[in-house]
């Protein structure tokens, strides 16, 4: 997929809007996971807005492609680009966390039109998503699963195992996009357990491996595509980002994972997105 100038700059602009969106409704409420939000965002808003294969008016449509978001504490930026897409109002956005809403700290996929898998326990999502795409080869579909994983999220074992498996079934409709900041809940992932050659392990496993920019939309649009054409095995996107991307102050921090957003540093974060305090 060749984007135009025109639409990169709209998905730039939409993904900064995104992000003011979602620390203003982290602010609100005084509670969510803005760290890993904020990287996750042009992933997931590249996947939705120009990528998947979904119908709004029905969001359980059997020949829809799925998103799982194994990663869960990143839902308000799920929540927020779901909106975008026409889900649900984006008014609905700040009723995060409330008693009653559909849209919890993690996605639930009994309450939330365009979630298709509950998830936070981390480490589960690959496995059901491969589960989801063999599933769906079962039934001759030609509809795509894509994974969204942390890279801290990678410690677990039980990820390893699902790309045993995902090898050894050759599933070719799933595709794993690692939101690869490098930070996670207790300080930089290298430092909490190392992961190697993460290209050169997965490569061993048996899947195709691309690496790019998880920030830059053209780069994510073309690793989509590649993924795609790649035919007998799965597909991992390692996609380098920032954590607290947008935000200086909370760039690269793992204090930010799931701390509140004060006045204070809600207001200099909006001044950072060009947004007004």
């Amino acid at each position: 997929m060749n984007l135009t100038r025109q639409e990169i700059g709209a998905l730039n602009e939409l993904c900064r809007q995104c992000r003011r969106d979602v620390l203003t409704v982290l602010h609100e409420k005084q509670s969510g996971h803005p760290g890993g939000s904020l990287s996750v965002c042009e992933i997931l808003v590249t996947l939705l807005m120009k990528r998947m294969r979904v119908d709004t008016a029905r969001p359980g449509w059997a020949g829809r492609d799925r998103l799982v978001l194994s990663k869960g504490h990143a839902a308000p930026m799920l929540y927020r680009v779901l909106a975008e897409r026409g889900f649900f109002p984006k008014d609905e956005l700040h009723t995060l966390r409330d008693f009653g809403s559909r849209l919890q700290g993690h996605p639930c996929m009994r309450h939330t039109p365009g979630v298709d898998l509950s998830s936070g326990p981390l480490g589960m999502g690959l496995s059901a998503a491969l589960g989801l795409a063999l599933g769906l080869r079962l039934d001759g579909s030609d509809a795509r699963v894509y994974a969204v994983l942390g890279d801290g999220e990678l410690d677990e074992g039980a990820v390893w195992e699902a790309c045993m498996s995902g090898a050894k079934f050759k599933a070719d409709n799933l595709c794993m996009i690692v939101d690869l900041n490098g930070v996670q809940l207790d300080g930089p992932v290298e430092q909490v357990m190392p992961q190697g050659d993460l290209r050169e392990k997965f490569s061993a496993f048996g899947w195709h491996c691309v690496e790019c920019d998880g920030h830059d939309v053209a780069a994510l649009c073309g690793a989509y595509e590649q993924a795609e054409a790649v035919k007998g095995r799965p597909t991992v996107i390692l996609a380098h980002t920032v954590k607290g991307k947008g935000v200086s102050f909370m760039e690269n921090k793992n204090t930010w994972h799931g701390k509140a957003v004060d006045d204070e540093s809600y207001a200099a974060a909006m001044r950072e997105l060009e947004g007004v305090s």
